[in-house]
């Protein structure tokens, strides 16, 4: 985990962005985390040890990152974008009671791909497939 760490911010560093104690602790909590959060959890999380830390602070690095090609910014519709540092091609289950976001891996729908580009004569560059449902701990307090 580290080594990413370290190749981001060498990244950043030769695009000449420099690298300030709070966008070191932005990117070292998306590198870290397995949960997609979104801005306001970033905040939420690290403002008690950033006090000058301010939202829009945490918006603009995400947005750095992501021009960057450091993570992946998913937008489902709502004003609520959660954000992925893991840039492998892998899929999202989503619950709908909670909103937790799981990855799972699966062999690329690559047939999807393919009848998509013969229908629609559209030269496919990618796609992003999302799996709805409770998860474990919703299903538990609905029973």
């Amino acid at each position: 985990m580290e080594t990413r760490i370290y190749h981001a911010v060498d990244q950043l560093k030769s695009g000449g962005v420099r690298m300030t104690p709070q966008r070191y602790a932005i990117l070292k909590y998306l590198m870290e985390s397995t949960s997609h959060p979104t801005a306001d959890d970033i905040f939420k999380s690290l403002s008690p040890a950033y006090p000058s830390l301010s939202v829009a602070t945490v918006y603009n690095n995400l947005k750095l990152f992501v021009d960057a090609g450091l993570i992946r910014e998913l937008t489902y519709g709502d004003d609520s974008s959660r954000f992925d540092a893991d840039l492998s091609d892998h899929y999202h289950a989503i619950c709908t009671g909670c909103g937790a976001m799981v990855d799972f891996d699966h062999d690329p729908v690559v047939e999807v791909e393919r009848a998509a580009a013969e229908r629609t004569g559209f030269l496919v560059q990618g796609h992003r497939m999302e799996i709805y449902g409770l998860c474990p701990t919703c299903r538990g307090l609905m029973s």
